[in-house]
């Protein structure tokens, strides 16, 4: 049980490829939208390497002065225990990604204390492929982010990948948890 937020549910703060809505529907039944945000003083990198779309992985990185724009959602916890799952998060801290909690603000100016993942180790940067950078922008277009924010997403530096994208067949990480989803539809 979290003690960030209360007992039925937790507050995501996601940013790059889970910002898309046909890949967060994908891996939650039931995603909230609590509001748009902006984490201050990190931005958004890469790391790794995705088999899925032959790209490096989107990380955040503290950059003072800089922003991250995202979406805030509310999961419920088994939801949640689904996107750890996807997103490579164990309880040993083995995985690609861990939690950690952060303060976003809305557009609005209310803020939220939610958890976002972030690398451990990142090694030295990979630029991420195109195909993934068009996934990215597509979930920050369907969310309204800020139009700068957007043109920055953009201009990211992208490399073409070497095989078609993204590979569906190493993607599936359902077999790791049990997603019995009630009124899903």
């Amino acid at each position: 049980m979290s003690v960030f937020q209360p007992s039925d549910h937790q507050l995501y703060f996601v940013y790059g490829s889970n910002m898309n809505p046909a890949q967060i529907a994908a891996r939650c039944c039931k995603p909230a939208i609590v509001a748009i945000a902006r984490l201050a003083d990190y931005r958004l990198a890469f790391f790794g390497h995705s088999r899925v779309w032959d790209s490096g992985e989107a990380a955040v990185i503290r950059h003072p002065g800089d922003e991250v724009w995202g979406v805030v959602y509310r999961l419920s916890l088994s939801d949640a225990d689904a996107l750890d799952a996807w997103q490579d998060v164990r309880l040993d801290g083995s995985g690609t990604y861990f939690l950690c909690p952060v303060d976003v603000v809305a557009a609005d100016g209310v803020r939220y204390r939610a958890l976002i993942y972030k690398r451990d180790l990142c090694g030295e940067p990979q630029r991420p492929s195109d195909a993934f950078i068009d996934h990215i922008v597509a979930g920050a277009v369907a969310h309204e982010v800020p139009a700068d924010y957007l043109a920055r997403l953009k201009r990211i530096e992208t490399r073409k990948a070497s095989y078609p994208v993204p590979r569906k067949d190493l993607g599936d990480r359902t077999f790791l948890f049990n997603r019995a989803c009630t009124g899903c539809g």
